[in-house]
């Protein structure tokens, strides 16, 4: 959904106003410690904590009064009672996913910004570049950076230093209906239950037509191999993914789009042959992401995208009677090469600069503390854990956990961590309609995208603090 925004350069000259002046690096700041031996005990210090919905209960939803807020308020209570360098008390508030950006908004402009907000990092990347956030690499020790994959820090990390602390994701794949596959006669190209399967470019390929040709058509009418959408900006990290399939890489080290190539062109070109073939359900232009995880559920689609939530959520369903029942395994998003494509949205802790450092120097022993503390670390396995002692520690709850972490390895920064990120968004699904709707060429499509794209990094890479350390 499209979301009211400021003009960039008015909201960072009233941000800068309101913050110390500068981005101090994490290099230059006081270390970090929960002791005594800094602060001042018995001074009052309150923060104010916000947070989008995540998930409910401390460790589950099935926890009594279980809610939104339930781990953070957890979290706060066990923090305040061992704090010792202040008299330390956290106010808790969940905000409405679609109401982020227009409240932090209005709160950095009256000074009146949270502490500490605990959210989706590709989200708030732009707050990052509009130097509204605090740097958090002085808490971050070799420990956490030894239990964590490079990968995970590599998404949180913006010009030199460290931004957000990393503590759980939600990896993007692709799910598939198992039963649809053995209805078509292609068993041999089947997963585990708990595995991600990997199949090659030739090999999705083979699934792709064979589901076309052999699917029964008195057991799955109107069904279709694959989930295709582009009517808004909802789920395009998979449209990204697609674009990335021979090999382009998406962003040159300097940040900039560089899509207009041939493999560009050539990944283009292969949407709108899976289209054309009738691979895909049909009008991707006018079908939205929900419209597709719909026709899933309903055995329209035997193929479609997922995360860990909506395929948890399915599952539940599934299980409660809500929804038909299937066998649904996860796969990889194929590539040309062999290796596969995945992403992820890493959810972490940011700290928002204030003119009081004080409160600045709670917040950040705050994250320090809910992000490391042995057992609210815990909590992760309500999405999926960034760190390797969990993933060990709780495979067997989840033997998909292991999987997960396997595929770390393949990870890309859908991102890029660029300035102006969430405009970005708003120029790739009309470049798509334009290529299924005949209207663009492939090479027509990369080539005005990459165009328009710089053209919206170049503008916030102006105000961008980040850009002007480097």
């Amino acid at each position: 959904m499209m979301k009211k925004r400021f003009p960039i350069a008015v909201i960072a000259m009233t941000i800068l106003a309101s913050i110390v002046s500068g981005c101090t690096s994490g290099n230059n700041e006081a270390k970090n410690t929960t002791g005594a031996e800094q602060g001042t005990p018995g001074k009052k210090v309150e923060l104010k904590v916000w947070l989008t919905p995540q998930w409910k209960g401390v460790m589950d939803a099935t926890e009594p009064g279980a809610d939104y807020d339930s781990f953070m308020k957890a979290a706060a209570d066990k923090f305040a009672k061992q704090y010792k360098k202040y008299d330390a008390k956290i106010k808790v508030e969940v905000i409405a996913g679609d109401q982020r950006d227009q409240l932090l908004n209005v709160n950095l402009s009256s000074g009146t910004a949270p502490d500490v907000f605990f959210e989706s990092v590709f989200a708030m990347g732009d707050y990052v570049h509009r130097g509204a956030l605090a740097p958090l690499t002085d808490i971050v020790d070799d420990a956490a950076k030894a239990d964590i994959p490079k990968s995970y820090w590599d998404a949180v990390t913006f010009g030199k230093d460290i931004y957000f602390y990393p503590f759980q994701h939600n990896p993007g794949t692709l799910v598939y209906n198992a039963d649809m596959l053995k209805a078509a006669g292609l068993e041999k190209y089947l997963g585990g239950e708990n595995e991600i399967k990997t199949w090659t470019l030739a090999e999705y390929e083979q699934i792709l037509k064979g589901l076309k040709d052999n699917l029964p058509k008195d057991k799955y009418s109107n069904a279709y191999p694959m989930a295709m959408f582009a009517v808004n900006n909802q789920g395009d990290t998979w449209n990204l993914a697609y674009l990335r399939m021979f090999g382009n890489k998406f962003f040159d080290d300097q940040g900039n789009i560089v899509l207009n190539d041939e493999k560009g062109a050539k990944a283009a070109a292969w949407l709108k042959k899976v289209k054309d073939a009738g691979y895909t359900n049909p009008g991707p232009e006018s079908v939205s992401s929900n419209d597709a995880n719909g026709m899933f559920r309903n055995q329209q689609l035997a193929i479609s995208f997922i995360n860990p939530v909506l395929f948890n959520n399915m599952k539940a369903d599934m299980a409660s009677g809500k929804s038909a029942k299937f066998d649904v395994r996860l796969a990889n998003i194929p590539s040309e090469s062999g290796d596969p494509l995945s992403f992820t949205y890493v959810v972490g802790a940011s700290v928002f600069q204030n003119k009081d450092q004080t409160k600045v120097e709670v917040a950040k022993d705050f994250v320090k503390f809910m992000s490391t503390d042995p057992e609210l670390v815990k909590s992760s396995k309500n999405g999926i854990p960034v760190r390797s002692s969990v993933v060990k520690e709780l495979k067997d709850v989840n033997p998909l956990f292991a999987a997960y972490e396997a595929n770390s390895k393949y990870l890309f920064n859908f991102s890029g961590n660029v300035p102006g990120y969430s405009q970005l968004r708003e120029v790739l699904y009309p470049e798509l309609q334009a290529l299924f709707t005949q209207a663009k060429t492939p090479e027509q499509v990369v080539n005005d995208y990459q165009t328009k794209g710089n053209k919206v990094i170049q503008t916030n890479r102006e105000s961008s603090v980040i850009s002007q350390k480097k």
